[in-house]
């Protein structure tokens, strides 16, 4: 597996030292490596934990990936396998809710879903959505809303908007860390 180092300084700190929201983003084969890209560049903003980089997910270094993240691929730890169903055990082990960010019968809306933390969210492929094996894993399965015509959004726009509503949940929670 891959592996980033942690020797960036942000603001005269390093950013291990940053406060961390307590998330993780599984992204399996996701195949824009832009997208790739804008989940380093969110995933900095909202101090995400680790991006999991799996299957055909390219991974840095690679131009397309830097030129959308602007240096947060070098900020957010991340790692990359071939296989996600053992990260994700291993996440389970260590006590994360594994939570599928999909459009399904079973899919809770965003907005009242109550998150678990630590969490792991979990998005899969532009076209073909995340893998029956992998989405089998998860214990929740979470919607966001769609209100107009349009059945779906970009994956890093529906990641932006999930990363967003966790933070606003753990901060809601009192973590006065995050603020």
């Amino acid at each position: 597996m891959d592996r980033i180092p942690f020797q960036a300084t942000v603001a005269g700190a390093r950013y291990e030292q940053i406060a961390r929201l307590p998330a993780a983003v599984l992204l399996d084969n996701v195949r824009s490596l832009y997208n790739v890209g804008a989940f380093f560049r969110t995933a900095d903003a909202a101090a995400v934990e680790k991006l999991y980089l799996c299957g055909i997910t390219g991974r840095p270094p690679k131009r397309a990936i830097s030129k959308t993240a602007l240096g947060a691929e070098e900020t957010v730890a991340w790692e990359h396998s071939w296989e996600p169903l053992p990260l994700l055990h291993s996440l389970r082990e260590r006590g994360y809710e594994i939570a599928a960010v999909e459009t399904s019968m079973h899919a809770v809306d965003l907005f009242d879903w109550a998150p678990r933390f630590p969490v792991c969210v979990v998005f899969g492929h532009e076209v073909e959505g995340i893998r029956p094996d992998v989405s089998a894993l998860c214990d929740t399965h979470v919607r966001i809303p769609m209100l107009g015509l349009k059945q779906s959004l970009n994956v890093a726009t529906a990641g932006g908007i999930v990363l967003y509503e966790l933070l606003r949940k753990y901060r809601a929670l009192g973590k006065a860390e995050l603020r």
